[in-house]
């Protein structure tokens, strides 16, 4: 039987506690080049793939010039943070929640792809997701909707738009699911305010993923979305 239901999951800050060690990461990077750049403007930047993150944040010119090699090193100085890496609590139950409930399930990420197979093991929800997208498998990431629409391409082609969730925790994932015409729904654990997210489209915004578990069924109704759930 087709599938009925889909919802796309961001990993960073949303299934796992990452955006800061990211942050962190992207600061050390720019700092090994003489870009000095305070951590607040860096951290609203989290959640774009690495392609559009480095232009916004130094210009230009410094993409043209350094661009992957900051993204390499940005790599680098991520990994020695990486261990430090847990799951969100409730991020397991989730998943497997999901799965049991009905929903197709799929992984979408802005970040590279051993990255996501190490939180595939930390979460321990391997064989759970339908299909598991990173940076690697597109040319353009996030806000871009490249990669939610290759992870419905890939878990559920014969899912219409209107029964497409999109969880994320930051304003570029609900702009990327909006541009996809997927719902897009967010938690709080990426450190972006409600009101922001809200404004950026989500449809409902939680605390935890808890909060989210119990509502997931609710959030699609056909062609419309219920609004005003929140956490």
């Amino acid at each position: 039987m087709p599938a009925e239901r889909l919802v796309i999951f961001d990993v960073d800050g949303t299934l796992v506690d990452s955006t800061y060690h990211h942050a962190l990461a992207w600061q050390r990077a720019f700092a090994e080049h003489g870009i000095a750049l305070p951590m607040w403007r860096i951290h609203r930047e989290i959640g774009k793939g690495g392609d559009r993150l480095v232009p916004d944040l130094a210009g230009e010119q410094v993409e043209r010039e350094r661009g992957e090699t900051l993204r390499d090193l940005q790599h680098q100085r991520y990994s020695e943070l990486v261990d430090e890496v847990q799951p969100l609590a409730g991020a397991h139950d989730l998943l497997v929640q999901a799965q049991h409930d009905g929903w197709r399930i799929a992984l979408a990420s802005s970040g590279h792809a051993e990255e996501l197979d190490r939180y595939l093991d930390l979460l321990d929800v391997a064989g759970v997701p339908d299909a598991v997208v990173s940076s690697a498998d597109v040319e353009t990431t996030k806000p871009a909707p490249d990669v939610l629409g290759l992870a419905r391409d890939r878990a559920a082609p014969d899912v219409p738009a209107h029964s497409v969730l999109m969880v994320g925790d930051a304003v570029w994932d609900c702009e990327a699911a909006h541009r996809a015409g997927f719902t897009p729904v967010a938690v709080l654990s990426g450190g972006i305010g409600r009101d922001e997210l809200e404004r950026a489209g989500a449809t409902a915004v939680f605390t935890s993923l808890q909060e989210l578990r119990d509502a997931l069924d609710r959030l699609l109704t056909g062609p419309g979305v219920e609004r005003g759930v929140s956490g």
